[in-house]
């Protein structure tokens, strides 16, 4: 569950579950909330499980477990998938180098077969790898004035200023800051702390220096919406990177020909996750999330869907018009690397 559940309810927060822990989903008025992160910053906790792998043949076993570059260089970091035996996406990952361990950050309850998995490419190799959650929590910091924000309380350390870098510091506990993928469509930091220093550091977050914005999954789910960034839950599991358009980051090719692939659809009204996207009644594919977005005052949606280009327009549930259109939905002060690109 949430390392810092009680200042969570301090500041009104109600909760979903993730893979059976406890996540703040709100703290109340989202799309309040939402734009007082795209005009500001704001902070969130990220539900991820933790995976460690150490010995000097750590690169080797996670190279060999993970489409994508595995950093080398102690202040690096690399965003990978995880593929099935079919090439579908079983996971996503952040993976993070130290100067004598590797830190894959996971989504949550996928830690255990994820480590399993490693342990298994690595055979008698020298490498050992744990799972670790238990030991850290994540903050995420986004927003126009993320940088100012993470500025204004690390002390010992600048912000990294090129993406997925990270630096270590202190913010009255120590903490490792990450420049992350602009994945909300601003500037993003992860801020990592030890489990036992959460509290004092997410309390950091929030009121000291400049000030930010609590918010939860509700509004995570509007702004990486927003910003074209498809997540695992919704949009990744089970799908090609090719299909995503996703293969210029992690190094898969795969032709699409008329396969499914990820597009951003206007609706006229908001439809429903799994809705049937069609056209002149054929069904070509579906909803993979859609959600009243604050930025634009409308219903924005994904769809895996084939034989669409931008400009066509479809129905979305039998009866709702849609059109196809690039993206990024909304242009903001970043754009998020995991734009789908064909």
């Amino acid at each position: 569950m949430t390392v810092v559940r009680e200042a969570h309810e301090a500041h009104g927060a109600t909760f979903r579950e993730v893979a059976g822990r406890s996540f703040p989903a709100e703290y109340g008025r989202p799309e309040r909330t939402h734009r007082a992160v795209r005009n500001g910053v704001g902070v969130t906790e990220h539900a991820f499980d933790v995976v460690v792998a150490a010995g000097a043949d750590r690169h080797a076993i996670v190279d060999d477990a993970v489409a994508g570059s595995v950093p080398a260089t102690d202040g690096e970091a690399s965003y990978v998938v995880l593929l099935d035996d079919s090439g579908t996406v079983a996971a996503d990952c952040y993976v993070f180098a130290t100067g004598d361990r590797l830190l894959l950050f996971l989504p949550a309850g996928d830690g255990e077969r994820v480590a399993a998995a490693v342990r298994e490419q690595a055979g008698g190799r020298d490498a050992g790898v744990s799972l670790a959650t238990d030991d850290f929590g994540t903050f995420g910091v986004h927003g126009p004035n993320a940088t100012e924000k993470v500025a204004s309380v690390l002390h010992h350390a600048s912000p990294p200023e090129e993406r997925l870098r990270f630096v270590r510091g202190e913010m009255e506990g120590g903490v490792t800051v990450v420049r992350d993928d602009d994945v909300a469509g601003d500037e993003g930091y992860f801020v990592v702390c030890a489990a036992a220093d959460a509290d004092e550091v997410f309390q950091t977050l929030l009121v000291r220096g400049l000030n930010a914005v609590p918010f939860g999954h509700e509004t995570w789910a509007t702004l990486t919406l927003e910003a074209g960034t498809p997540l695992f839950e919704t949009e990744l599991r089970g799908r090609t990177p090719a299909a995503l358009g996703l293969s210029r980051l992690v190094g898969e090719t795969g032709a699409l020909e008329d396969g499914e692939r990820l597009v951003g659809l206007e609706p006229e009204s908001l439809p429903e996750p799994g809705a049937a996207v069609s056209v002149d009644g054929e069904t070509i594919g579906e909803i993979t999330r859609a959600a009243d977005c604050p930025t634009v005052d409308a219903p924005l949606a994904f769809a895996a869907a084939s034989g669409v280009e931008v400009g066509d327009e479809v129905a979305v549930g039998g009866d709702v018009a849609a059109s196809v259109v690039d993206l990024p939905f909304v242009e903001t002060g970043q754009r998020s690397r995991r734009i789908p690109e064909f």
